[in-house]
């Protein structure tokens, strides 16, 4: 079995590498990577923009997503709706934490998310 030190980066499919490092940047407040062209840094994970078509692949947006933790998902949903940026449904509050969805510019969803209650292991 290998040994999996952390996950380095996260690909996400783009038409157009710019315009989703602008809205990552710009919208969302993910700094520039200094060391790689077309990538934002998270504290703990870097998002890397791959336009699938330019090496002859279908471009299909990650409809799963991924979960962006932050502070207040209600005070950061009504941030990001001030900013023009359109949620998919209500704010879910699952019993142990708060999610809010939203689409990038390419349609690959994102996660508000906060928990709330301790995790237990099952």
């Amino acid at each position: 079995m290998i040994e999996v030190e952390q996950v380095d980066f996260v690909s996400v499919p783009t038409r157009n590498v710019e315009r989703a490092i602008a809205f990552y940047r710009d919208v969302l407040g993910l700094p520039v990577s200094e060391h790689t062209e077309g990538e934002v840094e998270a504290p703990n994970v870097t998002l890397s923009f791959w336009n699938p078509e330019r090496d002859g692949e279908e471009f299909v947006p990650n409809v799963a997503g991924f979960a962006i933790r932050v502070p207040d998902v209600k005070e950061a949903r009504t941030e990001l709706e001030a900013a023009g940026v359109e949620f998919v449904g209500e704010t879910f509050d699952s019993g142990v934490c708060n999610m809010g969805f939203f689409k990038d510019p390419d349609g690959n969803t994102v996660i508000l998310h906060r928990r709330y209650a301790a995790r237990e292991k099952s």
